[in-house]
């Protein structure tokens, strides 16, 4: 738990950093403006005929009852898995497939997400989004109102129920990554339904 002196560390940041805050929160970054989200369309048949499912984000469960014989995709790179949770054979699609098996048999498909942006390289899938973060950074102290890591969003828990607690330890975690003591001030955003740090105040000591 956090200790009274979080309330003169977060005093003293706010006359710090607060004009600058204010000057950058409404502001939008080029990269947000650039950022398209990914998109595909699932069909039944091929040559993108038949029952049809459109996806935007990461399913981990389709429940299909029919296999997958095409794809549209108007954005993304996407990795099409013939368990749930992303298990079992695993294809990744980045273009319109008109015929992803043969014309007799289709893919059997359950589960499906966006692969990260390059992907390869080590850095594999991240299922969570793209962080549009802006930060004012003062003597004692730095704010970001969506702490990334990788240009990602960081859980407020990464394991069990989001609470107060552990999005404070993630948020600890998290400050002392880029150089800090700690987080003197956290909140927690839903976005898809999981928990994420928000509007992080990272101090030098004291925290």
């Amino acid at each position: 738990m956090k200790t009274a002196y979080r309330l003169s560390i977060l005093a003293a940041a706010a006359v710090s950093i607060g004009a600058g805050f204010l000057a950058t929160s409404n502001a939008q970054p080029p990269q947000d403006k650039m950022y398209r989200p990914p998109e595909a369309t699932i069909y039944r048949d091929a040559a993108y005929r038949g029952p049809a499912v459109f996806i935007g984000e990461a399913k981990p469960n389709l429940g299909l009852s029919w296999p997958v014989n095409s794809i549209r995709v108007a954005n993304g790179t996407w990795e099409l898995c013939e368990k749930t949770r992303y298990r079992g054979t695993c294809r990744t699609v980045d273009r319109d497939t008109p015929m992803l098996n043969n014309v007799l048999r289709g893919l059997t498909i359950q589960s499906i997400r966006p692969t990260a942006p390059g992907g390869g390289g080590g850095g594999g899938w991240n299922p969570n989004p793209p962080a549009n973060d802006q930060s004012t950074r003062g003597s004692f102290a730095e704010f970001h109102t969506q702490p990334s890591t990788n240009g990602y969003r960081v859980l407020a828990c990464t394991s069990g129920s989001a609470s107060a607690a552990c999005a404070a330890r993630a948020a600890d975690t998290w400050c002392r990554s880029i150089g800090w003591n700690g987080s003197a001030r956290e909140h927690m955003e839903t976005v898809s339904g999981r928990e994420y740090l928000a509007d992080v105040l990272c101090v030098r000591s004291g925290y």
